[in-house]
């Protein structure tokens, strides 16, 4: 056995959705061994095969080289977490009614692996969960837990994790911290060791920042239509601020998705327990809730001339399904939010997503129909809308589509086409901001 070898823990996982498959495709990568365990015995058999159920870059890859060398394993036994040096908890912590997280699945989880653990064994919480839980998942394990967010993008999940911006290990015990950090050895990043506190807060707070900006050039799109400025050009000039910086200036139909609406509702809520005013935060969310609207009546304003056009009957073609894209997430999507707009307005909804399959998709059910060829949805349609930011749609044969449609509008809420192209094809072009 090499010295490297020797470095190298044996790593439960607990939870193979898009964090926890990643997670441990990704440790099993660079050299641990890892256990996968999941409740979901038909989930652990896909996995098993080697077939990958999300669509994330590189990750099938992943899991088959991490099969291929044994390094990584699934199973449906906790008992398998009885050999674990350190346990990686990845159980979903969805949004409740009042906008807290459901913490159910992830207490089911320590209650169920806490007679399995070795007492040598450190947890590490990678489950985005409130404020207080590492510390209190350390109370009923009675062992040290360590807070470990993730910072993972969805469609860039597996590259993120082996390329990350920086490694956040919270934990009030510092071998126990020391050890989680010691997962991530080989990886060039910045490791930020504090309380645990810290770090849950500083997950809620990186996610609810990036809201922030992205309804802030939103709100800036409206004032640059209002004055007859161009949205693409003013965020040019505001990219070049280093003290802004260039992510999360471009103008949509919103934020969504599994991370954004969930983190921001639980810091809100969060903070209004802690009696703190966080008005900056609610208007962001705000603001994204009207940016659903006013999308809708954009489209009614392009088709019918009138933001209050009637679209009873009228059939339009959207372009994009998914929250964004390179992934086949329609969690949160606010592309079905401004369908669903649409379609209480009357309008009759075909929809092309390269990310999904027509017949699998159920956030789509009854709202939109999905058809596999981007054709049909401008077949005899009022007007297009593209949704998605997915850059395959640059290079559709738009003077094709423009023939095929009933009149050749389209609105780009994602500013992602080139507007003379599409106007030389035969569309009337409406953009965002511009």
């Amino acid at each position: 056995m090499s010295d490297h070898d020797r470095d190298r823990c044996t790593v439960g996982v607990v939870g193979t959705g898009y964090v926890g498959l990643t997670t441990a495709a990704c440790l099993a990568h660079l050299g641990h061994r890892v256990t996968g365990v999941d409740i979901d015995a038909r989930k652990v058999a896909v996995l098993r095969r080697g077939d990958v159920p999300i669509a994330e870059p590189g990750l099938d890859t992943l899991v088959a080289d991490g099969l291929a060398t044994r390094r990584l394993t699934f199973t449906t036994d906790l008992t398998a977490l009885a050999e674990a040096d350190v346990v990686v908890l990845c159980v979903p912590t969805p949004t409740g009614p009042d906008g807290t997280a459901d913490l159910r699945a992830y207490d089911a989880a320590v209650d169920a692996a806490a007679p399995v653990l070795a007492a040598h064994c450190v947890v590490a919480v990678k489950s985005t969960v409130p404020v207080g839980t590492t510390t209190r998942t350390a109370r009923r394990l009675g062992r040290p837990a360590v807070s470990n967010p993730e910072f993972l993008r969805e469609g860039h999940a597996a590259h993120d994790f082996l390329h990350p911006d920086r490694i956040v290990v919270g934990g009030s015990d510092p071998d126990a911290a020391s050890r989680v950090a010691s997962l991530y050895d080989g990886l060039t990043a910045p490791v930020v060791h504090t309380d645990p506190v810290s770090s849950e807060l500083a997950k809620y707070a990186s996610n609810a920042f990036l809201a922030l900006k992205v309804s802030y050039v939103n709100v800036l799109a409206d004032l640059c239509e209002r004055l007859g400025a161009d949205v693409v050009d003013v965020t040019d000039v505001m990219r070049l601020d280093p003290r802004i910086g260039s992510t999360f200036l471009s103008p949509g139909p919103g934020w969504g998705g599994s991370c954004l609406p969930k983190d921001t509702r639980a810091l809100l809520h969060t903070a209004t327990e802690a009696g703190a005013d966080v008005a900056l935060l609610a208007d962001a969310v705000a603001a994204n809730e009207r940016q659903h609207e006013r999308m809708a009546r954009k489209v009614r304003q392009a088709v019918t001339g009138s933001p209050e056009g009637s679209l009873h009957g009228v059939r339009l073609g959207l372009l994009g399904v998914t929250f964004k894209a390179g992934t086949d997430d329609v969690r949160d999507s606010p592309a079905l939010a401004v369908a669903q707009r649409l379609a209480a307005a009357g309008a009759v909804l075909t929809g092309y997503d390269p990310g999904v399959d027509r017949d699998g998709c159920p956030g789509t059910h009854g709202l939109v129909q999905l058809v596999d060829d981007v054709t049909l949805v401008a077949k005899d349609a009022a007007g297009l809308v593209l949704l998605t930011e997915w850059p395959q749609f640059r290079d559709l044969d738009w003077a094709h589509l423009a023939e095929l449609t009933d009149r050749a509008t389209i609105v780009d809420t994602r500013n992602l086409l080139d507007p003379p192209t599409l106007t030389r094809a035969g569309f009337t072009y409406f953009g965002l901001g511009r």
